[in-house]
């Protein structure tokens, strides 16, 4: 007899059931005055079917539509390449045309707008469409399924959640484990340095680590951190399946990869782009990728998204450019040897035979490296804002030794995203659709039905959440915590993948991205390339016929107006029942506005020694768009040295050090490294002073102050603003990747020696070109954007 059994026999002998006690509802056992006479029950638990399977969903950030062998490359992806051979290559999957928005939709099974991520999760500007992390009235994938007895576990890359949030301070309510995930390890921001990463997070707290191994690498620790994460549940249940968000951060900029993954492509790029898209493009029609009538478009001629002739480049230009493509090409191939090494372990581990898996990516080939592309990624961010005199293709070119490594953050040419594009028009953030269409692979451990085939059905990154939980019999939720759910915009493509003949379930879909807007509706597309401060009454949509022109090369606006006319009422109407408005003009005003309560961040603060990295966005908001002062409290003796302040990294930044009794000031422009002496100091110093005056046209000038007399001065430095300095502020250290690359290999993180008593950030006043005195007269100067 079952012990429970035995209770429940002494229980109905003895006692008699007790419903008039209220400090037991809902409680279904029966309750005596001791054990043996007491009737236990347990609360249901949600558990999955027998033999439910684990899921692996493996995002890759700003890959290409061709940039896997299976789609049509030259880089060498034989894993993801055996996956594709096992299971199903969607040839017309589509996402949102940026990371954050196709995020937050694969996992809510929500247009982006409606999910509260119309852009890149940084700024909230105070619309509903813009809030920057995902809304609370949603079930995210993870939530779903950890409440219905899955393990939920996330790497990598996240960028749901605004840069006010990010410190410790928080909150939190944003981050991964507050969205459904039982485990979580990498960065919350959008990128990182691969081989120094700037902040590294576990679970809900901050890593805390001083420097990395010399061959350390970002892609690496995450295959590393999810096989751990996997492993632990397995030991601690013998079946209990598993779901891994696998979102990488690669292969978005900085364009970084071990030396011997680029040493492999050497030579590779050195034909062109033109030659390397044709390439592809005659791959793809031979392996029956695309109809054999499609044509290859133009290269890109839009304004603003134009890309060169590769004959016409100089010899400078052609060598820097083939080197950025081998780095990315070998980024490529470092993520297929982690795929394939996660799937061997997995093997061994007897999962992967019961695993669905599913890869994809977030949004086209980026265009972020503009016409040249860039050693110095922060550098050229700028440059998208405002006109920036600090691109130099010769600089580029002096540091071809460096790029790839942890010195040099790189991004190719927008010539190499239109190959990686191929055969597609436009780029990431544009709604034509090489900004949106994107490799698909869908395969189960023991393989599919049908595998190795093509499925030709539009369907969107939305479709993916409704797809998975049909898959794994579970129901979406309509309520949670007895709150009501917005219900998923997505439909299930499930019967696509056991017949290659079903109907798409995706006959609607809107973009719109930075003013770029798009609207599709069973087959045909009418599409606009923004300009940024232009009305968007004056924007041209073009009309294509994707199901005879999938490469948009037939503009048939002028022959079918009345359906031009039709789709953009619907559009119109999309927009408006997804939050999409307000429209981004491209004034930068999303980027400016800020709610009240970040002013707190703006005040004097001083740091003590041994205090932790500040994070990134408090640190900026200390320095950003102004003047200001750093105040160094020490009690020197002769013999100390080290840091005393260092603020960014090798994308940019500024430190102050001491060195064999000399006081030294850095400031990295973007790689452009000024070094100033400030002289040797004499035993009993005790205050030394940065002044930061920002004195407009993107220009810092600094002196140095020793007890309050000057002892160096320097004009006309690069401002460092956007995304720079990257890395927060350290006191008394310079960790991870240092301001100084010679001051690293010398002394390495160089914790100060002496005495430190306190770093102090004293915000002055706005610089004459700061956003906010702009935001006025952007408003009252006429010009109409919509």
């Amino acid at each position: 007899m079952k012990v429970t059994d035995m209770f429940n026999k002494i229980t109905a002998k003895n006692n008699k059931k007790n419903n008039s006690n209220t400090a037991y509802p809902g409680f279904e056992g029966e309750v005596g005055r001791v054990h043996a006479t007491s009737s236990p029950s347990w609360p249901k638990r949600n558990e999955p079917l027998d033999g439910a399977p684990n899921v692996l969903v493996v995002l890759c950030d700003d890959l290409g539509f061709s940039d896997l062998g299976s789609y049509g490359s030259e880089i060498d992806t034989p894993n993801l390449d055996a996956l594709a051979s096992e299971g199903l290559r969607y040839t017309n999957f589509h996402v949102n045309p940026m990371c954050s928005p196709t995020r937050a939709s694969l996992l809510t099974g929500l247009n982006s707008h409606l999910a509260g991520l119309a852009t890149v999760c940084h700024a909230d500007p105070g619309f509903p469409g813009y809030a920057a992390s995902i809304r609370s009235d949603t079930a995210t994938l993870a939530e779903i399924l950890s409440d219905n007895g899955w393990a939920t576990l996330m790497v990598g890359k996240w960028h749901l959640t605004p840069d006010n949030t990010l410190s410790e301070a928080g909150p939190k309510h944003s981050w991964p484990c507050q969205r459904g995930f039982d485990r979580y390890y990498g960065i919350l921001d959008g990128f990182t340095n691969f081989h120094q990463p700037h902040r590294l997070y576990e679970d809900n707290h901050v890593v805390e680590v001083d420097s990395y191994p010399d061959d350390y690498f970002f892609t690496d620790d995450l295959t590393d951190n999810a096989l751990s994460m996997i492993k632990n549940v397995r030991t601690g249940h013998p079946k209990k399946p598993w779901f891994m968000y696998f979102s990488h951060g690669a292969v978005h900029a900085p364009l970084q990869a071990p030396d011997k993954d680029i040493k492999k492509y050497q030579g590779r790029y050195n034909s062109g782009w033109d030659e390397i898209r044709s390439e592809r493009f005659e791959r793809q029609i031979a392996s029956g990728l695309i109809p054999e009538e499609t044509v290859l478009p133009p290269r890109n001629t839009e304004e603003n998204y134009a890309v060169s002739p590769w004959d016409e480049l100089s010899d400078m230009e052609k060598e820097t450019f083939a080197r950025y493509q081998e780095i990315y090409a070998a980024m490529v191939d470092n993520v297929d040897q982690n795929f394939g090494r996660l799937r061997r372990e997995l093997e061994t581990m007897g999962e992967w035979e019961n695993t669905v898996v599913i890869f994809t990516s977030d949004n086209g080939a980026s265009r972020e490296g503009l016409d040249n592309g860039t050693s110095a990624y922060f550098r050229t961010l700028i440059s998208q804002v405002r006109k920036n005199p600090l691109d130099s293709l010769e600089v580029d070119n002096s540091r071809l030794d460096l790029l790839g490594g942890p010195q040099a953050l790189a991004h190719y040419p927008n010539g190499w995203a239109m190959a990686s594009n191929t055969p597609f028009r436009l780029y990431k953030t544009n709604t034509h659709q090489g900004g949106h269409q994107v490799p698909l692979i869908i395969s189960k451990g023991d393989g599919l039905n049908d595998k190795g085939s093509l499925r030709n059905q539009y369907q969107h990154v939305t479709d993916l959440l409704p797809t998975i939980l049909e898959m794994l019999e579970v129901e979406i939720p309509q309520e949670r915590n007895g709150q009501k759910l917005v219900p998923p915009n997505g439909n299930s493509f499930l019967e696509s993948m056991n017949y290659k003949e079903a109907e798409s379930t995706h006959r609607l879909q809107y973009y719109e991205q930075e003013g770029h807007r798009g609207i599709y509706r069973d087959g045909w597309s009418a599409v606009t390339c923004h300009q940024k401060r232009t009305s968007f009454e004056e924007d041209n949509w073009e009309l294509f016929d994707l199901s005879a022109d999938p490469t948009e090369t037939q503009n048939l606006s002028d022959s079918h107006p009345e359906l031009l006319a039709e789709l953009k009422d619907v559009w119109e109407q999309e927009a408006w029942a997804n939050q999409v408005f307000p429209l981004d003009e491209g004034t930068g005003l999303k980027n400016i506005v800020r709610p009240e309560w970040e002013e707190e961040l703006e005040q004097t603060q001083s740091f003590l020694p041994k205090t932790p990295t500040v994070e990134r966005y408090r640190s900026l908001k200390l320095i950003n768009s102004r003047s200001f002062e750093i105040i160094i409290s020490i009690d020197y003796k002769k013999g100390d040295e080290g840091i005393l302040v260092a603020h960014g990294d090798q994308g940019g930044g500024y430190s102050i050090y001491i060195e064999d009794g000399e006081l030294n000031h850095v400031h990295n422009g973007y790689g452009d490294m000024t070094e100033v002496s400030c002289g040797e100091l004499s035993e009993g110093v005790s205050e030394i002073k940065l002044t930061v005056e920002a004195a407009g046209d993107l220009i810092w000038n600094t002196k140095v102050f020793v007890d309050g007399s000057v002892v160096a001065e320097t004009n006309n430095l690069p401002v460092l603003t956007a995304m720079a300095p990257f890395e927060g502020i350290d006191v008394g250290i310079d960790r991870r990747s240092p301001v100084s690359w010679s001051l690293y290999e010398r002394h390495g993180t160089f914790p100060y020696t002496g005495s430190l008593n306190s770093v102090t950030y004293v915000p002055g006043e706005l610089g004459p070109d700061a956003g906010t005195r702009w935001i006025d007269f952007l408003r009252d100067s006429g010009v109409k954007y919509e």
